[in-house]
């Protein structure tokens, strides 16, 4: 009778949270039937009978195990918390293999909280036990809470326990997400001192921690001394080149673990093809994908993705291609994969394919929040920034029902498409109202809102948001150290750039790179020069973007021969093959050094045709130099390549002025006006009591303009009492000069 009206849907009433003994109970072995059944409480309820003879602990084991195979939902907590009261109440049955069970139940069912009072109040031998300490370190490690995880590890070790093979992959997890280059390496230290050394489970964890941090050098140590190697630790190898953008690494332990006898499986492709994907090798990834498929590995949903997210570049046919996965995707059986899904409505946006991209999102039963922010990023980054902002308002006007609402990325997404299109004053506008909508700003945004003010020269916000980043504990960000970086030494404060840069304790390529050419552009070429041997000293290998950012910094400040040093070391001591832009910045050191013949010489030697950059410097040598005969000749190399290239045209028609051919110059002008080529009007800005006003050439923009042009003529006063006098063709020159004005 009991049986049958437990059978009927009364499993879950509601019972005082201790439960009463019943009258009749079930024997042992019914007692297992029930449990087998899941009939949670009937079995909870006979197991704490008084008469029952059977190994309660067992049985509470049992019936906790239930709990998490039946769900995760209310139903099953009341039951856990009864047999939580029981355990409270019947001390002796509290044991260290019960409350880890109990642990991993309340982790399981996202109560941590519960979790923690359990560790916290479990009796005193429960701590000896590493099941027991495993049991509060997952639970944190599950709901990424690493700083937690690693305060449990010092308490652990201050209380004279050691982690085990289980506990230490737990730690050091948390070590990656959370700790410093130092402290991994001390944990790591402690792993070899209590002899986990050449534990598998344990040498993967680090493997991976290694390659979250970027040190990828001590992870190929640490690989190359493993006695056994899975399938997982090549993976992770493979992934962790890939996660730090080294491609060509990448593919080098893809192509030793075939050498070795060991078949890459579909995780190994699919870290090979998002490396590729990472490092921009649109054509590449393609490639692979495509010996994937011949080579019969079936894809993932991942590799996938990966792929479509690359398809979203419509420089190499991406579009095109783009519809092909989609057609696999389809007939494969992924289009339920909501991460596919949302990379095909990347891509299908970002190629300007609206139509497409939003009836896919209309095709989704339940339009996430990942699913907005894919259609609004798309349009963000092909330039559609009005677009993209006209979709979050949508978003933003959904239903009061609905708990879709712009986040941080729907944020950032518009903020950066703004951002992008030199449209300054929106990208402000929308950081502010974000700030007052009480969205907290991610890394990503704190990134943007920096390169913003680096482009406005905007110091004093540039300062604000640094300050921000400090308050919300932004600043440790490698993404944001180096928006930092990029910020302060645009804006000319190179002392305090230089701060952020010795602050920091893992500094990438783009680190070194932006310090070289903040150095640059403001004259410091030795400045600049010892920062790139400092660099060097570190064995970070400079890339192209290096050598560009040294040479124009030669360049800027007439160091020909330390210049040319550089230009010769790129092959011989880096093996990068010089590239047009490299040959564009010798042109221009060359050039305003007053070697022409040089200059023209190099660019004749190049072993690629010259492009509009290169013969500009030409052209811009000549006009410092005054020699109009080779200037019209670099013009017409330049009118040929692209007819219309308004700045060309004006520096030409300005060259021939200053020689006195007004005739000439007029030409040029006519030329130019023929083909309807409008010279942009130049902007500038300036930050005043934290507001930046905009100025462009021809309007009178702001409200104090008399008081401006007031200023600019007792600056002109001053400057011609300096010595200097105006030039309305060539700019400001020297008075022993003004016999060329």
């Amino acid at each position: 009778m009991v049986l049958l009206h437990l059978l009927h849907g009364h499993l879950f009433f509601k019972p005082p949270i201790l439960l009463r003994f019943p009258k009749f109970c079930f024997p042992c072995t019914s007692i297992y039937a029930l449990c087998k059944s899941h009939f949670l409480i009937s079995s909870y309820a006979s197991s704490l009978a008084p008469s029952n003879s059977c190994n309660r602990p067992d049985f509470l084991d049992h019936l906790l195990q239930l709990c998490i195979n039946g769900g995760y939902d209310f139903h099953h907590v009341k039951p856990v918390k009864q047999i939580h009261a029981q355990l409270l109440v019947t001390a002796s049955l509290f044991s260290a293999f019960l409350s880890a069970r109990l642990i991993t139940v309340y982790s399981k069912m996202c109560l941590l909280s519960e979790a923690r009072k359990v560790f916290t109040n479990a009796p005193e031998d429960c701590f000896s036990n590493s099941l027991f300490w495993n049991s509060i370190l997952r639970a944190n490690i599950s709901a990424f809470e690493y700083s937690k995880t690693l305060e449990l590890y010092f308490r652990m070790c201050a209380l004279g326990f050691q982690p085990d093979g289980f506990g230490f992959p737990l730690v050091i997890r948390a070590c990656a997400m959370k700790g410093g280059v130092t402290l991994c390496k001390i944990v790591h230290c402690h792993v070899l001192q209590m002899g986990f050394g050449n534990n598998l489970h344990v040498s993967n964890e680090l493997l991976r921690m290694y390659g979250k941090i970027g040190q990828m050098d001590i992870a190929c140590q640490l690989f190359d001394r493993m006695p056994v190697r899975t399938h997982v630790s090549w993976n992770t190898m493979v992934s962790g080149f890939a996660s730090n953008f080294d491609c060509d690494r990448a593919y080098w332990m893809f192509s030793r673990m075939e050498n070795e006898g060991l078949e890459p499986n579909a995780v190994t492709w699919t870290s090979l093809l998002s490396s590729f994907a990472r490092c921009g090798f649109e054509d590449k990834t393609w490639t692979f994908y495509v010996l994937m498929r011949e080579k019969m590995v079936n894809a993932t949903a991942e590799s996938l993705a990966v792929v479509i997210s690359v398809c979203a570049d419509s420089d190499f046919n991406g579009f095109q291609k783009g519809e092909v996965v989609h057609a696999y995707v389809m007939t494969g059986g992924f289009d339920n994969y909501v991460f596919v899904r949302n990379s095909l409505i990347h891509m299908y946006g970002k190629n300007g394919a609206i139509e497409e991209a939003e009836y896919l999102l209309s095709r989704l039963e339940s339009k996430s929040i990942v699913s907005w922010n894919a259609l609004i990023s798309s349009y963000a980054e092909s330039g559609l920034c009005d677009v993209a902002f006209s979709v979050f308002l949508q978003m933003e006007n959904l239903d009061a029902d609905s708990v879709v609402r712009p986040n941080v990325v729907s944020w950032s997404a518009v903020i950066n498409g703004f951002a992008a299109k030199g449209r300054h004053k929106e990208s402000l506008e929308l950081f502010r109202r974000m700030q007052f909508d009480s969205v907290l700003a991610n890394a990503i945004t704190i990134a943007t809102m920096l390169s913003v003010c680096a482009e406005l020269s905007a110091l004093h916000l540039g300062r604000e948001i640094h300050a921000h980043a400090i308050r919300f504990f932004m600043n440790s960000d490698i993404l944001v150290r180096n928006g930092l970086i990029n910020m302060y030494m645009k804006c000319g404060s190179l002392r305090a750039g230089g701060l952020v840069f010795e602050g920091m304790d893992c500094k990438d390529i783009f680190s070194w790179n932006t310090m070289i050419t903040g150095f640059g552009m403001h004259g410091h070429s030795d400045s600049a020069l010892k920062t790139f041997y400092q660099m060097v000293n570190a064995r970070v290998k400079p890339d192209e973007v290096t050598f560009v950012a040294v040479l124009s910094a030669c360049s800027h400040t007439g160091l020909v021969t330390e210049g040319r040093d550089i230009f010769y070391q790129m092959n011989r001591d880096f093996q990068i093959e010089p590239q047009v832009e490299h040959y564009a910045c010798m042109v221009d050191l060359f050039g305003r050094a007053g070697l022409l013949q040089e200059a023209i010489s190099i660019l004749k030697t190049m072993p690629m045709e010259p492009n509009a950059c290169v013969w500009g410097a030409l052209l811009n040598s000549c006009k410092m130099h005054k020699n109009s005969d080779v200037a019209e000749e670099t013009a017409s190399q330049i009118f040929n390549l692209n007819s219309e290239v308004t700045g060309s045209y004006m520096l030409l028609s300005n060259l021939y002025a200053a020689s006195g051919r007004w005739e000439d110059s007029a030409r040029v002008r006519v030329s130019a006006k023929t083909r309807g080529l409008k010279k942009i009007p130049g902007e500038s800005w300036i930050e005043v009591k934290n507001k930046v006003h905009t100025f462009s050439a021809g309007k009178a923009l702001n409200s104090r303009v008399e008081e401006l042009y007031s200023v600019l003529k007792d600056m002109k006063l001053h400057m011609a009492m300096e010595g200097y006098v105006s030039n309305k063709i060539l700019g400001p020159q020297t008075a022993d000069e003004e016999e060329y004005a």
